[in-house]
């Protein structure tokens, strides 16, 4: 299913709209009530300490003898390297030796106290001695150990990812992609946090055109705080208003190098564990880095498995709620008495029995999530059971709807992105309701109006029904099948890579 030309163009017109007017007062960045930036106040002591009034957690370390004051977060820096770099060399000195000791290459100097002042929040020490200020590297701030993601289990391949520690994901990344063509952009998002966003990409693979347009995006953001790379996307994508996600979004390492090295771009915030990729299609959530990692037939049963899974938690539940209100003649004789006698007892329209058991479900689902492991995983089994059969014995629902629902539940677990099985969860609500009203008509008006509203949507202005629209059949080989790896020879059309071949082997 294409585009029409008329469509690219109001979908073009729109984002530039929405980018260029994404929040007022865009021309000036700071306003009466943010504190000066300090840009052409030379650097002291002073000065700097009265920046930090009131800071607790701030060091403030003298040397009387040599004539030197060293400023720092404690939390933000690692004591093996402070001691080592600027403690014990600053100890063991005399007062005439510190100014060569401070020349050496790791002493930076600073000329502001906007620059000065960003050094110590980004984990530097600041070594004030007379007039000269310098700063030096020593950030190691606690994180945690690289473990096992929880929302992206797989079965065989790496286990390790991401954490909320940029340099750690840099490093993860690297660790795989031993080449000099990996390049990293770093931008700065949040007016009060200075969040560091770092965007990659392989020089050669990656098509320059979406580089600038995602470096353009994200310099246009104006907003206090960004804390997440999921809340990041939100103010990137092409459609904000759509349910479903635009970027795909990943805490595993395996699956980030492999967007870079299929031409895509990567973007890593400091202090987030999620890693987003651009451009992204409505296939890519489909898949599971599990699909690589066993054999290509395997492979291809999981993806049907999941085509499959997501048919049947769209439209199952509509089905009945459309057979049982309008449509008797589509259930098979047999089977009718039996569902006949199931619904004898129920007072309510199989349109409310419906969006009563399916909210319970997901309340039920929200439960299981928010409450520790082995207690979650309780409340979700025993709960699904006692409810559901105090329902039927109470006669608010029917033995087939629990069967109905129970199948949606469970064929929207078999979705690997989280992300896009709750899109898929919201829009089977609206089935349901159309299906109620219309029956089997609503039910094909829903399916067709999700078709056009996803045939609109846009990823980083490239299709985001690619390679179904626009139409590219040797894609198809990577999205609905996992053909074997010598036949997956080129990148996928949508990263519009200047080096389409990635594999020459033969059989």
């Amino acid at each position: 299913m294409g585009i029409s030309n008329d469509t690219r163009e109001g979908a073009a017109f729109m984002t530039l709209f929405r980018r260029t007017n994404r929040l007022p007062g865009k021309d000036a960045r700071r306003d009466d009530n943010r504190p000066n930036d300090d840009a052409d106040v030379p650097p002291s002591l002073q000065h700097t300490l009265d920046n930090f009034k009131d800071c607790m957690d701030l060091v403030h370390h003298a040397f009387p003898e040599i004539n030197v004051n060293l400023v720092y977060f404690g939390h933000l820096v690692g004591a093996e390297e402070l001691s080592r770099d600027v403690t014990i060399p600053l100890t063991n000195i005399r007062e005439n030796e510190v100014q060569a000791l401070l020349t050496r290459n790791q002493y930076k100097l600073t000329t502001n106290s906007k620059s000065l002042i960003k050094g110590i929040l980004n984990g530097e020490a600041a070594i004030f001695h007379n007039d000269n200020v310098y700063l030096m590297d020593v950030y190691k701030p606690e994180a945690r150990s690289i473990q096992q993601s929880e929302t992206e289990t797989v079965i065989t391949g790496p286990h390790d990812s991401f954490i909320e520690t940029a340099s750690a994901n840099l490093s993860l990344i690297r660790r795989r992609v031993k080449s000099s063509h990996l390049k990293v952009i770093k931008l700065e998002v949040g007016e009060v946090t200075k969040s560091i966003v770092y965007l990659l990409y392989i020089e050669g693979i990656a098509n320059m055109e979406y580089v600038r347009e995602l470096t353009d995006r994200i310099n246009l953001i104006e907003i206090d705080a960004v804390h997440d790379g999921n809340m990041l996307i939100q103010y990137i994508d092409d459609f904000p208003n759509s349910v479903f996600p635009l970027f795909s979004t990943t805490e595993r390492t395996d699956t980030a190098v492999s967007k870079l090295v299929a031409g895509r771009i990567v973007g890593i915030l400091d202090g987030s564990p999620s890693v987003f990729s651009a451009p992204s299609s409505f296939f890519e959530f489909m898949a599971s880095p599990d699909d690589y990692y066993q054999r290509w037939a395997t492979g291809t049963s999981l993806r049907v498995l999941r085509f499959i899974a997501l048919f049947i938690t769209l439209t199952f539940t509509a089905l009945y709620v459309s057979v049982t209100t309008f449509h008797y003649e589509m259930i098979p004789e047999a089977l009718l008495l039996t569902i006949t006698e199931s619904r004898s007892k129920v007072p309510f329209p199989p349109i409310y029995e419906a969006l009563l058991m399916e909210v319970t479900i997901e309340l039920l689902r929200e439960a299981g999530a928010r409450l520790p492991t082995k207690i979650g995983q309780t409340i979700g089994i025993v709960g699904g059971i006692v409810i559901g059969q105090a329902a039927v014995q109470a006669g608010f629902t029917s033995n087939i709807l629990i069967i109905a629902v129970a199948s949606s539940a469970i064929a929207s677990f078999v979705i690997p992105s989280y992300v896009m099985s709750a899109s898929i969860r919201l829009v089977r609500f609206g089935l349901i309701i159309m299906a109620g009203i219309l029956g089997d008509l609503g039910i094909a008006l829903g399916i067709a109006y999700l078709v056009v509203h996803l045939s609109g949507l846009t990823s980083l202005n490239s299709s985001y029904l690619t390679p179904v629209s626009p139409n590219n059949f040797k894609d198809w080989r990577d999205v609905f099948i996992r053909a074997p790896f010598w036949a997956l020879r080129r990148r996928p059309s949508q990263s519009r890579s200047p080096n389409l071949v990635r594999n020459r082997m033969k059989k």
